[in-house]
């Protein structure tokens, strides 16, 4: 794999309503930024990230860490970053899969503390008889 370290270095999390102020629906958006790509040494760079999960007007979860990335092309990694803010797709796909994975783990926790809705759908179980599937051909656009 890829990516060989991801450390956190600040956390930041806010609740701005009491919880019986929310509302029912709330809406959780995830973003990743990749603040830097620096080259490191011979096959790793170095990338800074942030890592949010706002829910809206109810509270916020900020993260910001840094991962090591080895892989052979490591200078050019950069290289290609510090010029146009872009890094290769299958690089992209590991890095922030990597980063998601690694700060939902931490933001169900303290959303847990802060009585804010888990960052991560929860399976929805449905006791007693399944409907039926709905009769009817297939939808054509």
């Amino acid at each position: 794999m890829p990516v060989k370290m991801i450390r956190l270095k600040s956390i930041e999390a806010r609740r701005y309503l009491e919880p019986s102020q929310a509302p029912r629906q709330i809406r959780v958006d995830h973003n990743v930024t990749i603040v830097s790509i620096s080259f490191k040494n011979q096959n790793n760079s170095t990338i800074d990230f942030q890592y949010t999960t706002n829910y809206g007007s109810i509270g916020i979860i900020r993260m910001e860490g840094e991962l090591l990335f080895e892989d052979k092309n490591a200078r050019k990694i950069a290289d290609m970053w510090s010029k146009s803010r872009k890094m290769p797709d299958e690089v992209a796909t590991h890095v922030h899969n990597a980063i998601i994975q690694a700060c939902i783990t931490e933001a169900v926790a303290i959303a847990k503390i802060l009585s804010l809705p888990p960052p991560i759908p929860l399976p929805q179980i449905r006791v007693g008889k399944p409907k039926p599937p709905e009769k009817g051909g297939p939808e054509v656009a």
